[in-house]
């Protein structure tokens, strides 16, 4: 039988409704109702492409898709090497942009299409993104979109997941687009194109494991995978969710299949690109120990974001920052989703520890939808205490 999503919250939980401003008139006509929502879902979408182009902007701004003569520039995992099959392991395997990119050039008339466009539009476009630098200009145009729309989408995922958890409409509001601001702040040594696609795969995966059909996660799965491969273990850690409304049994057979439609599409494409340079993994183990050995390295302590100076999170102030905030919030969050967290934890942090470059808190993305739900916690208790200050001091 399927369980209730979330129990009724008490007067002192996160998860509680926010109090009627006074006078709030609850009687209104249905067609001012339905004109109300309309606009407020307009202003909703401006606002999200608003945030979405923003972090979209600092991220594109900080790493380009790597390649040469941007501020980003990686050897062997520029665009070009990740378009044509030549960058190296494992970032080779993320592959679904690229692809996406090669198939819509070979089947689309884009020359046909090309020829209608106004000269001084191509030009434009030209300039503004270098095309007449880069080895494939079309993919670049199709990436560049796909990335971007990638960012709005997982905007509206995130708010989706703090609705689907019962936070109210301002908070999810305002909390998707905070993480959404914030994103562009987690690459701190390195930012890929499929960062973006990755934060939509898995928060969508998280709101379809609370409100729909467990088998509505499967062509999520395999798109997940197929843009990056940890997607197979944030699978595993979906259980605590579907724990929530399915039986023990059928949450583990859900995961079981999950994780089988995963590796269907990774083990190809690795296959595929087994004699490309580097390694399925990069050991950072030791680049850690060191790293935590000299916390005070000023390389540690700055970041270039939104081209300003910002202290890099992987400095200690923003580290404390961070563990305060969670000390603090821990005890508000349902149970469930403390075992998400814990889960993602379990494993994501061993696997940050091994193979990722030291201080760079994107590789710790399968716990962004736990600090989601952290950051949205934290803004419905201060919306209900401003909330109930108001009405104490009206009355």
């Amino acid at each position: 039988m399927k369980q209730s999503l979330v129990s009724a919250p008490g007067p002192s939980s996160p998860l509680a409704r926010p109090l009627s401003p006074p006078g709030a008139d609850v009687s209104r006509p249905a067609s001012r109702n339905i004109d109300a929502r309309l606009f407020h879902a307009f202003c909703l979408f401006v606002l999200f492409i608003v945030a979405s182009s923003a972090s979209f902007s600092a991220f594109y701004q900080k790493w380009h898709f790597r390649e040469a003569g941007a501020r980003g520039y990686d050897p062997g995992v520029e665009f070009a090497n990740m378009i044509d099959g030549t960058a190296r392991r494992p970032y080779i395997y993320r592959q679904l942009l690229p692809d996406i990119a090669n198939f819509m050039v070979r089947v689309l008339p884009l020359n046909t299409i090309s020829r209608h466009i106004p000269a001084q539009t191509k030009k434009k476009i030209s300039v503004a993104f270098g095309l007449q630098s880069k080895s494939y200009p079309l993919q670049y145009l199709i990436v560049y979109i796909l990335t971007y729309l990638s960012a709005l989408a997982a905007t509206f995922a995130l708010f989706g997941v703090c609705r689907a958890v019962a936070f109210s409409p301002p908070v999810a509001v305002f909390t998707a687009a905070v993480f959404m601001l914030l994103f562009p702040l987690f690459g701190v040594k390195g930012g890929y194109l499929f960062d973006y696609p990755e934060l939509f795969f898995m928060a969508a995966a998280f709101w379809i494991a609370l409100k729909a059909d467990w088998w509505w996660l499967l062509p999520i799965a395999a798109l997940g995978t197929w843009n990056k491969e940890s997607f197979l273990l944030f699978a595993i850690m979906l259980y605590p969710v579907l724990r929530r409304r399915y039986s023990r049994v059928t949450s583990i057979a859900a995961v079981a299949v999950l994780i089988a439609v995963c590796a269907a599409v990774y083990l190809p494409i690795r296959m595929h690109f087994a004699h490309n340079p580097g390694g399925a993994v990069e050991w950072h183990l030791k680049d850690h120990l060191n790293f935590y050995l000299h916390p005070f390295a000023m390389d540690t302590w700055i970041d270039r974001t939104y081209d300003l100076m910002f202290p890099a999170l992987s400095s200690p102030l923003c580290t404390l920052l961070l563990a305060w905030t969670i000390w603090r919030t821990w005890h508000l969050l349902p149970l469930w989703v403390k075992r998400h967290a814990q889960l993602a934890a379990l494993i994501n942090i061993p696997l940050y520890l091994l193979f990722c470059l030291p201080g760079e808190f994107r590789d710790l993305s399968m716990l962004y939808i736990s600090f989601l739900l952290i950051v949205a916690t934290i803004l419905q208790r201060w919306m209900q205490h401003v909330a109930s200050a108001e009405l104490q001091s009206a009355t």
